[in-house]
């Protein structure tokens, strides 16, 4: 075989890797990697519940409520304490909307933080960090609960690293983080994407089908990262850190009217989702739950009841009343 057709074989097993990672990264992390596409969008607003009274109007880069209409102002009670919530990717702030008006039922205040999911998870986490320091800045009461599903598990956990963060403590805040189905040991489909060698033996077209396929995010979200192998401790303006693992096998999205599952929700596995210096932090609690990876926020068809009970059980959502149990339970049947 000459020279050219060494080269010309090369080419075309590059192109067939090339074709096999991108159809394999394309099924396993765009196809279920957060929330469940639902058919539209919702823009109303939200209902005040039995929300406080708010005494400020605001408008913030990247946060704003939990729908999907064009106007973001936050109206909030600034002695109050506010929850978070961070989307997964496909997502968006309106997906959380359920889960915001839960909230709302319960007296307590819920925002919603927007990224770019093709991002660097990194710049989405420096962006998170910027948009807690902006809201602490207009509220009396610094307490924080930052809730992140999915790829926004990863980003609510990088936002809150680091060494120390002076003007957090300075400004008195006290965070709750909670990480729900985040692939906190990398996203085993997209492992390829990390070994060099097969970089170099495709002629480039591992990286380029690997950014094609999730953006500048590809190089972060495999178990050989620095993002994942290195993360930084915590800082000691995080009081806990709840971290809800779900086991995700056998789970359904859809099923047809057999019965028979048509979409499944099994998107990582439980191995996907502990590592070990991440769960060697002393004030980390560990809950794990069988429990689908959109199901346990919420879709249509699906209350997310295993998160609320766990939120309760936790103390980051309000216990609901006896007598307003019925009530929720109505509630949960009109959001989902």
């Amino acid at each position: 075989m000459n020279m050219q057709d060494r080269l010309n074989s090369l080419h075309r097993g590059a192109r067939s890797i090339f074709g096999a990672i991108s159809g394999a990264l394309l099924a396993s992390l765009i196809s279920g990697c957060a929330l469940l596409k639902a058919p539209y969008f919702d823009p109303s607003p939200l209902e005040t519940g039995r929300l406080p009274a708010p005494d400020i109007t605001i408008q913030l880069p990247q946060l704003g409520p939990c729908t999907d209409e064009a106007e973001q102002t936050l109206s909030l009670d600034s002695s109050k304490p506010v929850t978070i919530l961070v989307h997964g990717c496909n997502g968006s702030a309106g997906r959380f909307r359920s889960l915001a008006q839960l909230y709302a039922f319960h007296g307590q205040q819920a925002v919603c933080f927007t990224y770019d999911d093709r991002a660097s998870l990194q710049r989405s986490a420096e962006q998170l960090t910027t948009a807690v320091d902006a809201l602490a800045g207009k509220l009396r009461n610094r307490e924080f609960t930052v809730v992140g599903h999915s790829m926004g598990g990863l980003i609510a956990r990088k936002a809150m690293e680091g060494e120390r963060r002076p003007e957090w403590e300075r400004n008195g805040l006290n965070v709750n983080l909670v990480t729900v189905s985040a692939p906190v040991a990398g996203i085993a489909a997209a492992n390829l994407c990390g070994y060099r060698g097969l970089h170099w033996a495709s002629l480039g077209l591992i990286p380029l089908s690997c950014r094609a396929v999730t953006g500048d995010n590809w190089h972060e979200i495999t178990a050989s990262s620095d993002f994942i192998r290195r993360p930084g401790p915590l800082v000691a303006s995080v009081q806990r850190y709840v971290k809800v693992v779900t086991d995700e096998r056998n789970t359904c999205r859809r099923r047809d009217a057999a019965g028979t599952c048509q979409e499944s929700d099994h998107i990582f596995s439980l191995a996907e989702q502990y590592q070990p210096v991440i769960d060697a932090y002393p004030r980390l609690a560990n809950v794990e739950v069988a429990a689908g990876h959109v199901e346990i926020v919420g879709y249509k068809g699906s209350a997310p009841r295993h998160l609320i009970s766990i939120l309760q059980q936790q103390g980051l959502l309000a216990a609901t009343p006896a007598e307003r149990v019925d009530a929720l339970q109505r509630l949960m049947a009109k959001l989902y």
